[in-house]
């Protein structure tokens, strides 16, 4: 029985689809002016978790993440590098998918771009002005706020109390056309060259809020069971989301909104306005991307994050004994017996940990006391591993359901078969020399390899070599 901590109601609640089985799954996407950093790829991470858990429970998810693809930024970075908007976008949308896959992050149902959805988001923005939900003026449309009696809601602020500004995205310059501070742009008219489209109120853009709601209940109906995203778009993006979706289908708009914490470093938010952030594309090239994607997965998605070197190598550590557990298995079975008599015990300790597994994670997903979990089974087949006799049908279980919990968090385990025939070559001759006690030529060997990244594992199966 899964329960998820909803937002918008401050507490866990049991997870019950709208449809049984099935989960419709929003998550806001990127703004493509630039490559990722380590702070977006957390959202992606926590969240791709989350759809990889779902569906080892065996629910059918429908998970549609977009590509905010026209905005301020994307037109300002199109002016710095000479290109359109739109190939600024597939740029970095191409860059986004590179990035996310060497993260182990798998492909949405559906990445909808804002440049293929304007005629929605038009007809949207037409049903909230014959409501009397939004209002149009000198080429712009916005949205009045206060007439959506809810307002604030999921984030629990007050519209009296809400201030000018609120937005990152609202320009002070258009107070002056609105019948009220706090009411947003919905569609915003044309600036100069700027990139545009025809609409009644004349050539413009959509406003950023407006998009997310056109293309999630364009995807996935009027309401969704899950939306989700970074704690910073609670408000005011969510927040909008939801005024302008159910004041257009007078429908609850999402039943769960999750929204997933920070990516901190030096005790600061990670983000480029601020300057302290690391490029996904830059990290990938030094450090593993198993590694990064096993340092996001493995917190539970609503706590912060701390990035730093230190953290990353604790990553690295931990997720080297877990490969090290699963890579040991798998050699043992090349001498392992067919079945031994005590078999059943520990077949019965797996079956234990797998339910203690998924009772911890059907706690809001709470990868942390998961991982837990993992290494427990990892330190039983360490143990196992060290016995004189080991049964085929114990170990093949345990690989079984280890690389199957892995999996959840993106983390693949796939034992490489020996690659490269001098490294055999040398094994060969290192094991030759020991026999005729030259281990002066031995020792010799072992650092060639090793000044090569290869570290050699001397068990009573043998010689075993694996890559630093």
């Amino acid at each position: 029985m899964i329960k998820i901590y909803n937002t918008l109601t401050r507490e866990k609640e049991i997870f019950t689809p709208i449809e049984p089985g099935k989960v419709k799954m929003y998550v806001c996407g990127p703004t493509v002016y630039n490559y990722i950093h380590i702070g977006n790829a957390r959202s992606t991470v926590a969240f791709d978790t989350v759809r990889r858990y779902l569906e080892y429970r065996n629910y059918e998810v429908n998970f549609v993440s977009n590509f905010t693809d026209v905005d301020d930024k994307i037109i300002r970075a199109a002016k710095e590098l000479n290109m359109t908007a739109p190939e600024v976008a597939d740029r970095f949308i191409e860059a986004y998918y590179n990035d996310t896959k060497a993260l182990g992050v798998g492909k949405a149902t559906a990445n909808p771009r804002v440049m293929e959805n304007i005629p929605e988001i038009v007809d949207f923005i037409k049903v909230l002005i014959e409501k009397g939900y939004a209002y149009a003026v000198d080429g712009d449309v916005y949205y009045r706020t206060r007439k959506f009696k809810k307002y604030g809601q999921l984030s629990g602020i007050s519209i009296d109390e809400l201030e000018v500004g609120a937005s990152n995205r609202t320009e002070s310059s258009e107070n002056e056309k609105k019948e009220d501070p706090l009411d947003f742009a919905l569609w915003k008219a044309i600036k100069a060259d700027e990139i545009n489209w025809k609409s009644p109120w004349g050539p413009g853009r959509p406003g950023w809020h407006i998009e997310c709601s056109v293309m999630a209940t364009k995807y996935l109906g009027d309401t969704i069971d899950i939306h989700a995203g970074g704690q910073d778009l609670s408000f005011p993006h969510h927040e909008n989301e939801i005024a302008q979706s159910e004041a257009k289908t007078g429908q609850t708009f999402a039943n769960y909104w999750m929204h997933n914490g920070f990516v901190t470093m030096d005790n600061e938010k990670m983000s480029k306005s601020l300057g302290n952030f690391v490029l996904v594309h830059d990290m990938i090239e030094k450090v593993d991307p198993q590694i990064l994607r096993f340092f996001m997965a493995t917190t539970q998605y609503r706590r912060p994050i701390s990035y730093n070197e230190a953290t990353i190598e604790d990553a690295k550590t931990n997720l080297n004994k877990l490969r090290r557990a699963y890579e040991n298995s798998s050699y043992r079975l090349t001498d392992a017996l067919e079945e031994l008599p005590d078999d059943s015990n520990y077949l019965n300790q797996l079956t234990t940990l797998k339910n203690q597994f998924i009772e911890e994670m059907d706690d809001d997903f709470n990868s942390a006391n998961g991982i837990t979990v993992i290494y427990e089974i990892a330190k039983i087949m360490n143990i196992y591993n060290e016995q004189n006799k080991v049964s085929g049908k114990v170990l093949t279980a345990m690989l079984s359901q280890f690389k199957e919990l892995m999996q959840i968090f993106g983390i693949t385990f796939d034992t490489k078969e020996l690659e490269d025939a001098k490294i055999e070559e040398l094994i060969e001759e290192r094991n030759a020399a020991r026999l005729n006690k030259n281990f002066k030529r031995s020792d010799e060997i072992r650092d060639q390899l090793k000044t090569e990244g290869i570290i050699l594992d001397d068990t009573p199966q043998g010689t075993r070599w694996r890559r630093e």
